[in-house]
């Protein structure tokens, strides 16, 4: 089937396209939960919705015909064929077989919505739910070529072949039975769990809560007993001075040895490696030396050590004993590979019959395994007089395998409730003796429902990390649920596993927020964790150096065993890209929303950039909070997002409308951070309910300067209204906010000041209309004050000011023409990092709205251009005086820290101002030790700088940020 339409040129070839990927690994904008996002280009497709496409449901349903069971938007089974049958458009279609191509790799998946692309006509984002990223992006591919398939045929598009390469890669990446089965008990107690490597190594829990599994082995696993567990010849020389049952064994390395070993032993006996897993290399049931030898060389070849056992044969049926934590959980009775005759079939036959079970596959992937028939199954047959081409009795068992293990195509049977008392003490304590907290106890006995001391019988193997299927998803009996007694090992009942986050996130004052409230947990002894544009800090201790206020660098704080309270800064970028890097945050803080990054990623306007930064305040629990600013009208409306509880903070004073509303909520008992006058000046008072609790004067806090940097003031606000929420004691958030300065050591990079030459220099990060304006009045109350102290001739201000280049050409005007309502003098910088703008193009838009501003009356007297940010600096420096007020809005703020710091230096040594000075010493202020982001984005850079050129993170002892 084809569609034609026709152009100028002539028929074009009808194509759905998928124009971007993301996966988003948290809570984002589309959803609450992990997602895939693929943005598609319909082309021609968008005038062809599927009722336009003769055969075109017909054909999907022959193909997957699962996509008949979705219920879509109408709410009943076999909506979804409704929709297609009166046409719905190939991006939604796209979608649904998306989810259904992962529920057919086991992958159930349910969760998914297409929407149009405004804007963009014949672009749809499709967004859906995944298990595994690299199975769920692979669907999404797998599904669009299909829709393409079935739209013209592709003939080198075989969808059989396709879809068997899909789920092969599913099952290459999927958890194991075991895994799979612990992570599903977590999850069901609300543990978290992060996939550390493309295998089965996983972390449970978070910070220092943390546990890790591999397979079946735990934190909790000891190496030692791993190796004694990997050393059978140890294993049953410890086991047997226990006075436990265990066969004759030696061990040998060489032919001779091996049929040494088992002449003394005596026949039959059984020949296996000293150090194999899964039943490979073991040759049972050996008659003579002939027998030995063969078996010899199979045991060889399974070795990693080249040593072998040759043990005496113990007769029975085999079981698996699985201990945890010291106690019996589980048994099962292992079955070797086998057909069960029909009298009319061949033993081929019979194998294809029973390998078509859908329950078994490939190794490890299903519940069982496909039998394989090889020329140890065509020996074990010849030793019942069997080959594959022979035709057994109806009802006789032909064994395929001597070994029972499920690895080899065996099947279990339950018996965790027959086994008598006496052989559940002898496997616990065998577990015991190894050391084993997950311990597999083989036993070879007559019937495990009869003692084996009187019975005969023995342990002929312990076994670390032992597989769990065989328990899980028995053949035959009750499933045991053996992954709560692992879980309840590494967590007991009443035990933690998550580590309380708080998130912040907003246009401005973020980053100084963050560290107000780390500043404060600190201060109670806790291990902060903390990620911020500045990099990652872990107690203390700078161990990142980059932009790291995204998700990757969310994941690296709950990885690290020593954290037991996060808080991370959330920038615009990380949410867009990846979402959150956790599920949920206790905590969420949004200071405010202002007009920057906008015209990016889609984002234009005010409301679609608080949508962003709503996903915070969404991803609060029940038993949750959001701290929210009630001055702005955005951030106020975040409240209907919020399943937790809201707290309020405000500058706004008392009878306002804002405050009437604050009220208001308190008296339903609320909780909110406000201003009070008092005849001392301005008191920071939490309210709860009805109670009102003074918490600190806010010109007597270091970071607002006597009260001048209202910014400030609403960051300690924000602070405090988490660390109340958080169950910090009044007195430690109050002693938090009195101890926390905007030093160059608690703050970097924010409203720091640094005399040089008698004129104050304040080091910023401000890079926004916004952020300026907010500055600006810092600078007017500041200078005020200054001059209440010195009745000097009116002071010089000077302003070092910088835009990013990929903000708005008007977002740059804007930032000159405020910057020009503030300053006598501005001169104007580039970033290193021009984000596609040509060198001098963003000083230029900044300088061309300060001069528009200064043409209609603003203060500002002279403009100047000196792009390179070290140089624009000693220009600043050099045409500074005495009592000047100077601002440098920075993007790299080490580099010129350490400028001023040398300048300082020798100005206190009587040196000429500008003269080059020894290496500073201060490695937080050595520019050498810089480490650039890969992929800024002003304040709201990503995370993505955790690249190459940090492969070596950089630790700063003496650092407290």
């Amino acid at each position: 089937m084809a569609v034609e339409v026709p152009t100028p040129s002539g028929p074009a070839r009808p194509e759905l396209r998928i124009v971007e990927t993301r996966v988003y690994r948290g809570p984002n904008v589309w959803s609450y939960q992990q997602a895939i996002h693929l943005v598609v280009d319909l082309g021609i497709l968008e005038q062809y919705p599927t009722v336009a496409l003769p055969g075109f449901t017909d054909r999907l349903l022959e193909l997957v015909p699962g996509v008949g069971r979705h219920s879509c938007s109408t709410g009943r089974k076999g909506g979804f064929v409704d929709r297609l049958r009166d046409g719905t458009w190939l991006g939604h279609v796209a979608e649904h077989v998306a989810l259904q191509l992962q529920t057919m790799a086991g992958h159930d998946q349910r969760r998914g919505k297409t929407r149009s692309v405004k804007g963009r006509p014949g672009h749809y984002n499709i967004v859906y739910g995944y298990t595994d990223e690299t199975v769920g992006v692979a669907a999404g591919r797998l599904a669009v070529r299909l829709m393409n398939d079935l739209v013209e045929h592709d003939e080198a598009f075989d969808f059989e072949t396709e879809l068997n390469a899909f789920l092969r890669q599913a099952e290459r990446v999927a958890f194991g039975p075991s895994t799979a089965a612990i992570l599903e008990e977590a999850a069901s107690r609300d543990i978290p769990f992060i996939r550390l490597n493309n295998a089965s190594l996983v972390q449970l829990g978070q910070g220092v809560y943390a546990q890790r599994i591999r397979a079946t082995m735990t934190s909790k696993t000891g190496a030692l007993a791993v190796d004694i567990a990997g050393d059978k010849d140890l294993t049953t020389t410890l086991l047997g001075a226990a006075g436990l049952p265990v066969p004759k064994q030696e061990a040998v390395r060489t032919l001779q040895g091996t049929l040494e070993a088992a002449r003394r032993i005596g026949f039959p006996v059984v020949v296996k490696p000293l150090d194999g897993n899964h039943g490979r290399g073991v040759c049972l049931d050996l008659q003579d030396d002939a027998a030995v030898e063969k078996a010899f060389d199979i045991a060889k070849a399974e070795s990693k050590r080249g040593t072998i056992i040759v043990e005496s044969f113990v007769t029975g049926r085999d079981y698996r004993c699985l201990i945890v934590g010291g106690r019996m959980q589980a048994i099962a009775e292992r079955v070797p590979a086998h057909v069960v005759g029909d009298g009319s079939s061949t033993v081929a036959q019979l194998v294809e019959v029973t390998n078509s079970d859908p329950r078994r596959g490939v190794g490890h992937e299903k519940v069982l395994t496909k039998i394989k028939v090889d020329d140890a199954a065509r020996e074990v047959l010849a030793g019942q007089g069997y080959t594959l081409e022979s035709v057994p009795p109806e009802g006789e068992m032909v064994k395929l395998a001597l070994t029972g293990n499920m690895s080899t195509g065996g099947i279990s049977i339950d018996r965790t409730f027959d086994a008598h008392p006496d052989n559940v003490e002898i496997a616990e304590e065998a577990a015991r003796m190894v050391g084993l907290d997950v311990a597999g106890i083989d036993f070879i006995c007559p019937d495990i429902t009869f003692p084996v001391r009187e019975t005969g019988g023995a342990i002929c193997e312990v076994n670390a990390a032992p597989g769990f299927r065989m328990h899980t998803h028995p053949t035959v009996g009750e499933p045991q649920f053996i992954a709560k007694p692992v879980v309840d090992l590494l967590f007991p009942p009443g035990s933690q596993s998550r580590v309380p986050i708080v998130a912040v996130t907003g246009t401005n004052g973020k980053t100084t927020t963050s560290r107000m409230i780390a500043h404060i947990f600190k201060g109670l002894g806790r291990k902060v964790g903390m990620t911020s544009t500045d990099g990652v800090v872990i107690d203390e201790r700078l161990v990142i150096k980059a932009d790291a206020s995204g998700p990757r660098s969310a994941r690296m704080v709950l990885q690290n065993p020593r954290v037991d309270f996060a808080v991370m800064e959330v920038a615009r970028g990380g949410i867009l890209r990846e979402g959150l890097g956790y599920d949920r945050n206790d905590i969420a803080v949004v200071t405010n929303i202002a007009p920057d990054h906008l015209g990016m990623r889609g984002i234009d306007t005010l409301r679609q950039l608080a949508d962003v930064k709503a996903v915070i305040v969404e991803a609060v629990p029940r038993n949750g909070f959001a701290v929210l600013n009630a001055d702005d009208p955005h951030v106020r409306n975040m409240r209907r997002r919020c399943s937790g509880e809201v707290i309020w903070f405000s500058l706004a004073e008392p009878g306002s409308e804002t405050r009437e509303m604050i009220d208001d909520h308190c008296r339903r008992g609320g909780r909110a951070v406000v201003l009070e006058a008092t005849d001392r000046g301005e008191m920071i008072v939490i309210k709860h309910g009805r109670r009102s609790m003074q918490l600190a004067w806010t010109h007597l806090l270091p970071s607002t300067f006597g009260g001048a940097a209202r910014f400030n003031v609403a960051n300690s606000l924000a602070a405090a209204g988490a660390a109340f929420a958080a169950g910090a004691p009044l007195h430690d958030i109050r002693q938090g906010l009195r101890t926390f300065a905007t030093t160059y050591y608690l703050s970097p990079g924010r409203l720091n000041l640094i005399e040089v030459g008698n004129a104050d220099v304040f080091l910023d990060y401000c890079h926004n209309a916004a952020g300026m304006k907010e500055l600006g009045a810092f600078v007017d109350r500041y200078a005020e004050q200054k001059a209440r102290k010195n009745d000097h001739a009116r002071m010089s201000r000077i302003g070092m000011i910088g835009a990013a280049g990929d903000r708005r050409d008007d977002d740059m005007r804007e930032l000159g023409a405020v910057a020009a309502q503030y300053f006598d003098v501005i001169v104007i910088r580039e970033d290193e990092r021009l984000r596609g703008r040509a060198t001098g193009e963003t000083a230029e838009l900044v300088a061309e709205g300060a001069r528009q501003a200064m043409a209609e009356g603003a203060r500002c007297r002279q403009v100047e251009i000196v792009l390179d940010e070290l140089d624009a600096t000693r220009h600043v420096l050099a045409r500074t005086n005495p009592g000047d007020l100077v601002v440098m809005c920075v993007d790299k703020h080490a580099m010129v820290a350490a400028e001023l710091e040398e300048r300082t230096k020798h100005a206190q040594a009587g040196a000429r101002v500008g003269q080059k000075g020894d290496a500073v010493s201060d490695p937080d202020l050595d520019p050498n030790t810089l480490t650039v982001s890969a992929e800024a984005e002003g304040s709201e850079a990503s995370d993505e700088a955790l690249t190459a050129a940090d492969a070596e993170p950089e630790t700063v002892d003496d650092t407290a940020v």
